[in-house]
């Protein structure tokens, strides 16, 4: 087979995100993707499109330590916090937010994905743009302001942005945190499969989180029969590690749905 590169990913360790914000900052280079922050309470067609400033080297986190027990991907002190939040997306760059991409993509297994991106930012040199419309949604996911979270992936759509797993998979946990949103959560992770990606344990685990929390066992007995037409199998072991902290009628009636126990 001469002629052809085989590119194998190494399982992740804990200097692995610190080493690839020196390969990737080593050869991004600043660009501009526009992205619309939106902090009012309606987010209309006509709102301000913001720059977002991508890979400011002088801003970079510092090298990895082992002795220091923070995280290595520090998540931020308030999510509600939009104003800060985009203020560090527009001073710090988006480095961080694609090494968190990254190692979501590739602790899932999903590895052609993962080394899409990668190869996207070495070759191309720059963050590709489905980075900055991620981390917009997941910001608004996480800040429980799901309208505009969905927003933002519709405009990211029609700009002609492909999503990955790990878009679809911020947007349907922020989604199912929501009540008012369990229909559009369970909408985005049927489109989810419908394109080839498979949900993890804490994504799908979230969605029949919500569906028993509502009291919705029916439709979530329906939506499960939907999944499994695409072939999903629930992984009995993941969902009960999701699961862990919970006890109560949230963990008996998400096992109880998915494994018919």
């Amino acid at each position: 087979m001469a002629g052809i590169t085989v590119y194998r990913l190494r399982p992740l360790t804990s200097t692995t995100p610190s080493l690839l914000r020196k390969l990737f900052s080593s050869s991004v280079n600043d660009t501009n993707t526009k992205v619309n922050f939106s902090l009012s309470e309606t987010d209309d067609d006509d709102d301000d499109d913001v720059t977002v400033k991508n890979s400011d080297k002088s801003n970079l986190p510092p090298p990895y330590d082992p002795f220091n027990k923070k995280p290595v991907i520090e998540e931020p002190d308030d999510p509600k916090n939009l104003q800060e939040i985009f203020h560090k997306m527009r001073t710090e760059g988006l480095t961080n937010s694609a090494v968190k991409m990254f190692d979501a993509l590739s602790k899932d297994g999903l590895t052609h994905q993962a080394l899409q991106l990668f190869y996207q930012m070495k070759d191309k040199g720059h963050l590709p743009d489905v980075v900055a419309h991620t981390a917009v949604i997941e910001a608004y996911a996480n800040a429980a302001q799901t309208k505009q979270a969905v927003n933002v992936f519709l405009r990211m759509l029609a700009s002609g942005v492909e999503p990955n797993a790990y878009t679809y998979t911020v947007l349907i946990k922020g989604l199912a945190a929501d009540a008012k949103s369990l229909d559009d959560a369970h909408k985005y992770l049927l489109e989810m499969m419908a394109k080839g990606m498979r949900p993890n344990a804490t994504t799908y685990t979230a969605v029949f989180e919500a569906f028993v929390r509502e009291q919705k066992l029916d439709e979530a007995r329906e939506f499960l029969q939907q999944m499994k037409a695409k072939g999903f199998v629930p992984d009995e072991k993941a969902v009960k590690e999701v699961l862990n902290k919970k006890r109560g009628q949230v963990y008996r009636g998400v096992i109880n749905l998915l494994f018919e126990k």
